[in-house]
């Protein structure tokens, strides 16, 4: 006769146990987590100067404090208020050690009523440099406003932050491609 403490049943009692246990706590670790990522932590704010800070929004963020990297994936939208900058990505890459942040997909920079358009866009905070790359066959594209010579521009403080991108329409017919589009060719003397 077998103690009930012994039945054969109980060995895949624990067994049964020993599987669903870990995948139990790893389901709670994730939801704590979830929770608090989009619940609790507010946006990623980077101190760029005295008291000066560049605000990062985005589906999904990373932090790296040993590499001090910060990755932004989805939706990537950047108000950076000192310098008049807002942009907005599909991935962006902070490095907080050199001072740069690296834009790629679809990335549209605002500054001051100019704009920037290009598939890869670098920015050095210490400079206030940008370096655009398209993605191949395209065009890097830039629009700047250009006062008149007689008046003064005047900055605008703080604009507030921008919900979608433009659309963009060419202000520039396309060039003729045939030679029927050309002039006709010049007669021999």
């Amino acid at each position: 006769m077998t103690s009930p403490l012994r039945s054969p049943r109980t060995p895949l009692k624990l067994l049964k146990l020993a599987a669903v246990l870990p995948a139990a706590l790893a389901t709670v670790l994730v939801l704590d987590s979830l929770v608090n990522l989009f619940l609790v932590s507010p946006p990623a704010k980077a101190q760029t100067g005295a008291n000066q800070s560049l605000t990062l929004r985005s589906d999904v963020q990373e932090a790296n404090s040993r590499t001090g990297v910060i990755t932004a994936r989805g939706n990537v939208q950047i108000n950076y208020p000192a310098r008049q900058i807002q942009a907005t990505s599909a991935q962006a890459l902070y490095y907080s050690r050199e001072r740069r942040i690296v834009l790629s997909g679809n990335v549209y920079v605002l500054q001051q009523g100019n704009s920037l358009r290009g598939e890869t866009v670098t920015y050095l905070i210490d400079e206030g440099k940008f370096l655009a790359l398209p993605d191949a066959p395209k065009q890097v594209e830039s629009i700047y406003l250009v006062p008149d010579a007689t008046t003064a521009p005047v900055p605008t403080a703080n604009p507030a932050p921008f919900v979608n991108q433009p659309q963009f329409t060419p202000a520039v017919p396309a060039l003729p491609r045939t030679q029927s589009d050309l002039a006709p060719p010049l007669s021999s003397p």
